[in-house]
Parts: C-alpha cells; sequence; structure tokens
C-alpha cells in the first residue's frame, strides 16, 4: 500500500515477471496463496475506502479499472466465488466497466426492462429516461457506496441494476427471435448470467450485514 496524506491507498500489484518469479524462489504463487491474496486485497481496498472518509480517495477506487485494467483486476478477483468479498468486487469493476464501454446498449436494455421490474427499477435510483449518462453516472455511484455509506444498499443497487438488464435483454431477444434467433439466444443467454449475478450480489448483501462476507 503506497502512503497518501497519511492515508493507506491501493498500489498496482506487481505482476510475476523473471525477477518476480526468482524472488519467490523460481515458482510462481500456489492456489493457497493466490486465494489469499484475492481475500486480503479485497478487504484491504474496502477497509481502507471505508475508513479514509475521503471523496478523492473514493474516486480513485471507483477508477480502479481505469488505472490498472479490468484484465488485472480480473486476474485477481474473477476465480472467487460469486458470494465472497472478491467475488463481489470482481462483478462490480465488471459491471461498472460494461456501461462504461457500452453505454448505448445498457441505456437500450436498461428502458426495456423497466416495465417488468418496477421495484427493481425503484431500487437501482436510475433516473428516466434511462440516458446512457445516466446509467454511467449510477454505475459509478453504485460502486462508491461500497466505499462509503451502506455496502449493502450498494449491493443491492446493482443487484437490481442486473435484474432490470436481465428482463431487459429477455425482452429484446423475444422481440428479435424470428429475424436473428442467433442474436436472439445470445441475448437469452446473457440475460440469465446477469440474473445471476443480481441473485449472487443480493445474497452478498445479506452476508455482509450478518458480518459473513469475506
Amino acid at each position: 500500500m503506497s502512503q497518501d496524506g497519511g492515508r493507506a491507498l491501493p498500489r498496482r500489484p506487481v505482476p510475476f515477471g523473471p525477477d518476480a518469479l526468482e524472488a519467490h524462489g523460481g515458482t510462481l504463487p500456489g492456489p493457497a496463496e493466490i486465494t489469499e491474496v484475492a481475500h486480503q486485497t479485497a478487504a484491504i481496498l474496502v477497509g481502507a475506502g471505508r475508513a479514509a472518509h475521503d471523496p478523492d480517495i473514493t474516486n480513485r477506487l471507483v477508477g480502479l479499472v481505469d488505472d490498472l485494467g479490468l484484465s488485472t483486476v480480473a486476474d485477481l478477483w474473477s476465480a472467487r466465488p460469486a458470494r465472497s468479498l472478491p467475488g463481489a468486487l470482481w462483478r462490480l469493476y465488471a459491471l461498472r466497466e460494461w456501461v462504461r464501454r457500452s453505454p448505448e446498449e445498457a441505456s437500450r436494455q436498461y428502458t426495456a426492462g423497466i416495465r417488468f421490474t418496477d421495484v427493481a427499477h425503484a431500487v437501482a435510483g436510475i433516473a428516466e429516461p434511462p440516458r446512457p449518462e445516466e446509467l454511467q453516472r449510477v454505475a459509478d455511484q453504485i460502486l462508491a457506496g461500497v466505499f462509503e455509506g451502506d455496502l449493502a444498499v450498494a449491493l443491492e443497487r446493482a443487484a437490481a441494476f442486473c435484474a432490470v438488464i436481465s428482463a431487459g435483454r429477455a425482452e429484446l431477444a423475444h422481440d428479435r427471435d424470428a429475424a436473428d434467433p442467433d442474436g436472439a439466444h445470445d441475448l437469452t443467454r446473457s440475460g440469465a448470467a446477469m440474473l445471476t449475478t443480481g441473485e449472487d450480489l443480493r445474497a452478498c448483501a445479506h452476508l455482509w450485514r450478518a458480518g459473513d462476507l469475506d
């Protein structure tokens, strides 16, 4: 961890190149060590952000993927169980990155799902009409909630967002089924995956409230 104004901040993970490999005795870290690092870094990141009470630090943590790249974050956390702290963080960062890279697509899918998911839409807290820039703003806001405010609420908002997107993909798949069955199939499959992601994030919110999310 690096220091900024006396507060601990996350630093870029050191890759296991030739020099680092030699320092580890010529071997890559084992599965147990990788698991430990994943959970420790997730706990440190969340703990540092929540202890800082600093909007600048929160903004830097929200933009972590912008600095490190999604693949680095994936290497660190994506293999962990969905219902764990590193698993939840990976899904939140991946969701934000999708919205950031494909805001028009996200807006179209979210709009298509609203009328089927009134409660989830209200929990997600996205203003109507759900324009691309509004979805980007809320994706940042949800992730910021991990480091300030109620983390369980942030997870529940993300879960609700996923539910609306899932419903939107199912609706768009139905509209496309006759003209583009392969595209409709892909939308249906990705919609189901998004629904599962939402269910996992909601479960993580319950685990956090119980003190069991690690």
